[in-house]
């Protein structure tokens, strides 16, 4: 029997990487479980999952099994989860008869602290801290669009278990062409996307604008630096050694994205009604800024026009 995989969240990222491990469906390399909801969930159960990308053309995926019923999950040797971080905890609870610790387990999310956050729902599953550079977005139920970055997985080793590398994992993706790069310590890699998304993320909420728009305007640029700015500094404060150029080196790599790039912050934020990932992203680098006695006026200045354009309920 193959390596029975779940993908948990079937938006833009887990539908690109869950269609390509569907490739090992048919060589009976594994079994690949996906966990969606809603009608995206019945347009896969229908048709499969259509994944339109910018250099790979177009295909079509078929899981073993779709479903929003966690029950219906096999014990997982592989689980990719891709939830927004506001369904994370829950969907890790859910999660908790499917993951042993043979599992590798492998968080794709935004937020600095992913792993911690999962790892209080996770019982004794190895939980590998990971990032990936890609935008991609549910097109339309049943289909997901790729325009940018380049989809690749970076993850490193389980902080409480720092000697175990999950060798099968690496296979698996190097069998499906998913690009990979292993770190014996992720943190600063991490510490790296996150400067870069949640930065790009704030300034493009705040102003209700595109990503080429932002880095046509000197003055949304000024403010894309100056968070990047204040968020390397807060991992400065806690001994993160990150590039002395991480500033222009992210904005080198915003560039390499199509210009239309709404970032999946943005998109939940402009929906009324909907939750979104504040709490990863301004709220975190404020309350990081106090603990640390590091200043981010900025975020600070960008945080109360998200609150002014959308003001939460608590």
């Amino acid at each position: 029997m193959g390596a029975r995989i779940g993908i948990i969240g079937v938006g833009g990222v887990g539908g690109y990487f869950g269609a390509k491990l569907c490739g090992l469906i048919a060589a009976g390399e594994a079994e690949v479980y996906f966990a969606a909801r809603g009608e995206h969930l019945q347009a896969i159960c229908r048709n499969g999952l259509t994944v339109r990308t910018a250099a790979e053309g177009t295909w079509l995926s078929r899981p073993t099994l779709a479903t929003d019923d966690f029950a219906e999950l096999p014990r997982l040797d592989l689980c990719l989860i891709c939830v927004k971080a506001y369904d994370l905890q829950p969907a890790a609870r859910r999660l908790r008869h499917c993951v042993s610790d043979a599992t590798t387990v492998i968080p794709l999310l935004n937020g600095i602290d992913i792993g911690e956050r999962l790892r209080e729902e996770m019982g004794e599953a190895p939980v590998f801290p990971g990032c990936t550079y890609i935008g991609s977005q549910i097109a339309s139920p049943g289909t997901v669009e790729q325009r940018g970055g380049d989809c690749a997985i970076r993850f490193g080793a389980d902080p409480q278990s720092p000697r175990l590398r999950p060798d099968p994992a690496l296979r698996l993706f190097e069998r499906s062409g998913i690009g990979c790069t292993w770190f014996d310590d992720v943190t600063p890699e991490l510490w790296r996307k996150y400067v870069f998304i949640a930065a790009i993320g704030i300034v493009q909420a705040s102003f209700d604008e595109t990503l080429g728009q932002v880095m046509e305007s000197p003055e949304r640029v000024r403010l894309l630096e100056a968070v990047m700015a204040e968020i390397a500094a807060l991992a400065r404060a806690q001994g993160i050694a990150l590039p002395a150029d991480i500033v222009a080196a992210n904005c080198r790599r915003a560039r390499t994205f199509a210009c239309a790039t709404r970032t999946s912050f943005q998109r939940d934020f402009e929906r009324a009604g909907r939750p979104d990932e504040r709490g990863i992203f301004t709220d975190t680098i404020l309350r990081l800024g106090r603990r640390s006695n590091t200043a981010t006026p900025v975020t600070r200045e960008l945080s109360e026009i998200l609150e002014r354009r959308k003001p939460r309920a608590f």
